[in-house]
C-alpha cells in the first residue's frame, strides 16, 4: 500500500531516516510507546466495529441490518464496499492527510466495517461468534508476539503473502458464481493461514517503521497505518475462522 508496503523506505520516502546503530533505553521506551499506541488504536477499532455490528443487528430479523441486507436495493452494496474506499484513501492519501484527518478516517472506517459485519449476527449464533472471537484474539496475540520478538527477517514472506491474498480474492469472487461449499471451506482454510502469516509479518513491519518515523511529524500517521494493517489482519482471520467455528442459527 503505497509507501507502507516495505519497512525499508527509499531515500525519497518521507519516512527515510538513518537507522540508529545502537539501541538505548530511550529508544526502547519510545518503541514500546509507539507499539502500544498502535495496539491501542487497533483494539479500539475492533471494539468499535463490534459494538456497531451488534447494535445494527440488534432485533434479529426485524433489525436495521436485516432490513438492509435481506432486502433488494443498492444500500447493502454501498455498505459492503464502502470500507474499501476508506482503506484506499488512507493507503494512497496518507502523505497528504493530517494526523487528525487520518485518525478520523480510521474511526469512520471501523464504524462502517461494523455495519458491514453486522450480518454475522444474522447468520451465526452469539456463543459461536464469541468463541471464534476469543480464539482469533489468542492466535493474533501469539502471532503478533512472534513477529515482534523474532530475530528472523520476515520481509521475504511479504510478497508471497500479498500475492496469496490477491489469489484468495479472485477465488472468492469466482465462488460467488460456483457457490461450492467445498471450495468455500478451502478458501476459508487458506484465508486463515494467509492472515495468520500476515499478522506476524505486519507486526515486524510496523515495528521496523519506528526507526524511520521516530522524532518526526509522521509518527502519528505511522501509528494509524500500523493499526489499520493489524486491524485488517485480525478481522479477516476472524471472518475466515468463523466459517469453521461458527454455528448457524
Amino acid at each position: 500500500m503505497a509507501n507502507w508496503s516495505d519497512p525499508r523506505p527509499s531515500a525519497a520516502s518521507p519516512f527515510a531516516r538513518a537507522a540508529r546503530p545502537a539501541r538505548s533505553e530511550a529508544y526502547d521506551a519510545g518503541l514500546r510507546s509507539y507499539m502500544l499506541s498502535v495496539y491501542n488504536y487497533m483494539a479500539s477499532g475492533v471494539l468499535l466495529t463490534g459494538i456497531v455490528a451488534l447494535l445494527f443487528a440488534s432485533g434479529g430479523n426485524s433489525s436495521p441490518a436485516a432490513q438492509v441486507f435481506l432486502s433488494p436495493g443498492p444500500l447493502k452494496y454501498l455498505i459492503m464496499f464502502s470500507p474499501l474506499a476508506f482503506v484506499m484513501v488512507l493507503s494512497f492519501g496518507i502523505n497528504k492527510l493530517s494526523t487528525g484527518a487520518a485518525q478520523a478516517i480510521f474511526w469512520a472506517f471501523a464504524a462502517v466495517m461494523g455495519l458491514s459485519m453486522s450480518t454475522i449476527f444474522l447468520v451465526y449464533t452469539g456463543p459461536s461468534i464469541a468463541i471464534t472471537f476469543f480464539a482469533t484474539a489468542t492466535a493474533f496475540l501469539s502471532l503478533s508476539l512472534y513477529g515482534y520478538t523474532t530475530k528472523r527477517d520476515l520481509s521475504g514472506f511479504g510478497t508471497f503473502l500479498i500475492m496469496g491474498v490477491v489469489g484468495l480474492l479472485v477465488a472468492s469472487l469466482l465462488n460467488m458464481w460456483f457457490r461450492s461449499p467445498g471450495f468455500s471451506m478451502v478458501i476459508s482454510a487458506v484465508g486463515v493461514l494467509l492472515f495468520a502469516g500476515l499478522t506476524a509479518y505486519d507486526t515486524q513491519r510496523v515495528k521496523s517503521m519506528y526507526d524511520y518515523v521516530q522524532g518526526t511529524d509522521m509518527m502519528g500517521k505511522a501509528v494509524i497505518m500500523g493499526a489499520l494493517s493489524l486491524y485488517l489482519d485480525f478481522v479477516n482471520m476472524f471472518q475466515f475462522l468463523l466459517s469453521f467455528l461458527g454455528s448457524r442459527d
